[in-house]
């Protein structure tokens, strides 16, 4: 059984819900931001699009620091709000991480979902304020493409109160069979290893992680894993579960970067799949919420799953 921290859980999006589309990292392009619009509003959502959410600079953030923490803050003490939402990723989420208001954020329990840099955000939401948070689409990088969406995930993880599987219809591939439970956390790689030596490095143990990244070559994945490994991060770790590397390696690289990954993980025990199309994807893009426990079950390689123990969010 996992080791469990009293995990709080936000209250699920309904119907006409209402999202604050914020730009916490680096500045969208405008077009795509409204498009993704849109998309949420054709799926019955109200949208509230943050102050500086379309703010260009300085340099490629959304907005100064100041800028981009005031519509993060206004987004979660807003009470007409009942999620939130970024536009993309990119870099800047964790230049906030210091000025964050924990009292506030605690006060007021939101759906907060992003990827790529915000799994800076993720990290803290979840060691400072025990907060389930959400690694999956985003509002220009994923609703304003078709098919950008992976939608029954969204809906099990942000709206419904039951448990659902994650299997082969995700991408999900087995690299080590096995079985394990712990909480799901992870997120982007090169964030998580940058963070470490910090007062904000990811609190993982009893975890199922997963990982993922862009543009990052099979040398780098050995490296950061060993990295993760070094610091004893894995050492708390029950399983891994990586993402589907399409924007990593080309296909004809595939078979080496997972030669790759055993290698650096050659001293780690637990079951291993690939392949979960979440984060940096061109398909649908699937919601993953982070703090909920998990059983990863890749005992028969035909048919990997992962199982979500309890649900994300509350009535």
């Amino acid at each position: 059984m996992t080791s469990r921290r009293t995990i709080v859980k936000p209250p699920a999006l309904r119907s006409g819900a209402t999202l604050a589309v914020v730009s916490p990292a680096s500045t969208p392009k405008p077009e795509l931001v409204h498009q993704g619009i849109s998309q949420l509003h054709a799926l019955g959502y109200r949208t509230v699009l943050g102050e500086h959410a379309l703010d260009r600079g300085p340099l490629y953030y959304a907005g100064t620091l100041e800028h981009r923490l005031a519509d993060l803050h206004a987004a979660f003490a807003d009470l007409t709000i009942d999620g939130i939402l970024c536009t993309r990723g990119g870099w800047g989420s964790a230049e906030l991480l210091p000025y964050l208001d924990t009292a506030l954020i605690r006060a007021h329990p939101k759906v907060f979902i992003g990827y790529s840099d915000h799994t800076a955000l993720h990290s803290w939401l979840h060691t400072e304020a025990n907060l389930v948070a959400f690694h999956g689409p985003m509002v220009a990088a994923d609703f304003a493409r078709q098919d950008g969406v992976d939608l029954p995930s969204w809906q099990h993880s942000v709206e419904s109160m039951g448990s659902w599987s994650l299997g082969l219809e995700t991408g999900l591939r087995v690299l080590r069979t096995g079985v394990a439970e712990g909480n799901l956390q992870g997120g982007c790689l090169a964030i998580l290893a940058e963070s470490l030596g910090t007062p904000y490095a990811p609190e993982i143990k009893d975890s199922i992680l997963f990982l993922e990244d862009i543009g990052t070559k099979p040398y780098q994945w050995d490296r950061m894993l060993l990295h993760l490994r070094y610091a004893g991060v894995l050492d708390g770790v029950r399983g891994i579960v990586f993402g589907d590397m399409g924007q990593c390696v080309t296909a004809a690289e595939h078979e080496y970067l997972e030669c790759a990954i055993l290698h650096s993980l050659h001293n780690f025990d637990g079951p291993i799949a690939i392949g979960l199309r979440s984060g940096h994807v061109s398909g649908p893009n699937i919601t993953l919420p982070l703090g909920i426990p998990v059983k990863l079950d890749l005992a028969e390689p035909g048919n990997p799953q992962m199982h979500f123990l309890e649900a994300a969010v509350t009535v």
